[in-house]
Order: structure tokens, then sequence, then C-alpha cells
């Protein structure tokens, strides 16, 4: 036979009446409020955030920019991978890249499937800014699956042994850029989160090169978070 509820012998159940205490009843009556409660609330958390079930994806339209600075032109898919970052990945770090090409010639590349590699921006000499692979998913950048998943890269146009090509405009809006990304994901802005592709683990590349000059770099990038937002980028976060 099973032992009554608290294990309470049947004899001194009988004396109290065989009912339920007033006592019970509100510590169970609150038990259910308390889970009503809780199922409301887990509603509510769901409303808001349904793309986090495993399977859904934030929405997201074609063409739409992280960074106000930047105009848009896709990467190849093959170049990428979709994923809902920074909810399945943390995102800490930024990667400085050099193109070893022309702008246009980056752009050509990261369009084309057999490549298998490209970075979420190019940054231009004159100042020019191309997103081409959402903040959101994983570009195939660094060689390292790790760091692609935590990184966002930055691609610049020039090359290594050529110091002439990091120019003040290249710079001045690289540093606006890497910025707004930090800000974004609250990326300490300094040379352990902000880094160079020759610095990534198993990496055969050497980019930025012994030209890049990041005490520079980063003083910029300083200059540029504590800056007030400019009209298109107050004007594209209201829209947001």
């Amino acid at each position: 036979m099973l032992a009554p509820l608290g294990g309470q012998p049947p004899s001194s159940r009988k004396k109290s009446g065989g009912g339920v205490s007033r006592r019970a009843l509100l510590i169970g009556g609150g038990a259910v409020v308390a889970a009503g409660t809780a199922a409301v609330l887990a509603r509510e958390e769901m409303r808001r955030a349904w793309w986090r079930i495993p399977g859904v994806e934030k929405p997201r339209k074609p063409g739409e920019l992280d960074y106000a600075g930047a105009t848009w032109v896709a990467a190849s898919e093959a170049n990428w991978r979709r994923a809902d970052r920074p909810d399945d990945f943390r995102i800490d770090r930024v990667i400085i890249h050099v193109t070893q090409g022309s702008f246009d010639s980056a752009v050509r590349v990261f369009q084309d499937p057999s490549h298998r590699a490209a970075t979420h921006y190019i940054v231009g000499q004159d100042g020019r800014v191309v997103q081409m692979i959402r903040e959101l998913d994983v570009a195939y950048q660094a060689g390292n699956r790790s760091f692609n998943e935590r990184a966002v890269g930055i691609e610049h146009e020039g090359f290594v042994d050529r110091p002439k090509d990091l120019t003040e405009e290249m710079y001045e809006a690289s540093a606006r850029l890497t910025a707004s990304i930090c800000a974004r994901y609250d990326i300490p802005i300094d040379r352990e989160h902000i880094i160079g592709h020759v610095e990534v683990p198993g990496t055969d590349h050497t980019d930025p090169g012994p030209h890049w000059d990041w005490d520079r770099y980063l003083k910029l990038v300083r200059r540029a978070a504590t800056a007030p937002p400019t009209p298109s980028a107050s004007a594209s976060a209201k829209a947001e």
C-alpha cells in the first residue's frame, strides 16, 4: 500500500477530518498562479524572439545593410555560410585584410563561387565601402573555422608591399566601419580584438603586412567611436 501524502499515518489523517487543509489549498493555489505567470512570460519571450527557435532565422531582406556608409554587392553564396549571429556565434573580433589586388578585382573574386572565400566588407583607397555578406553570416575569410564564426572581416584595396596603397581616405573609412562594428557587438577597441589576417592561428597569409600602421588605425577607430553619428547613420538607425 502507498504511503499517504507527506508520510502522514492513516490514523492522524482521520483525526483531522480526512480533508485537504486550508494551508495546502493556499500553497497549491499559489503554485498554480506562479505556473500560469511563468507560462505567460514564456509565451511573451517566444513572441519577441521567435527566430531563436532551432531552424528558424531572424527576418532578413535581400541587400539589407548592417553599416549605413556601405553599398551592397552580394558575394557568391559559395563563399559564406548562412548563420544567425550573434545568437548562434558570439562576434568578438574584427579581422583586417589587404586584397593583393584592386577594389574591382576583389569584388569579382568574391562573386566567384569557385573562390570559396570572401569578407563581409571591402574598403577602397578612395574610401568607398561595399558590403558583400551580412554580419549575421559566417564569411570564409580566415582559414580558421572558429575565427570565421566569431569575426567580421574587412578587406582593403592594395598590396602589402606598397605603403602608398594605404591611403588616408581608406584608413579613415575603415576606422569608421570598425568603430560601428565594435559598437554593435560591444567589442573592445584594442589589438586583442582588432587583428590582422596574419595573426589568425593556422593561416599562411601575411596581410595586412608590415606597412599597416596599427597605432594610427586604432587611434582613428577610437576617435570614430566617440564622434557624433552622421545624419545618414542616424536616419538608418531610426529606420531599423
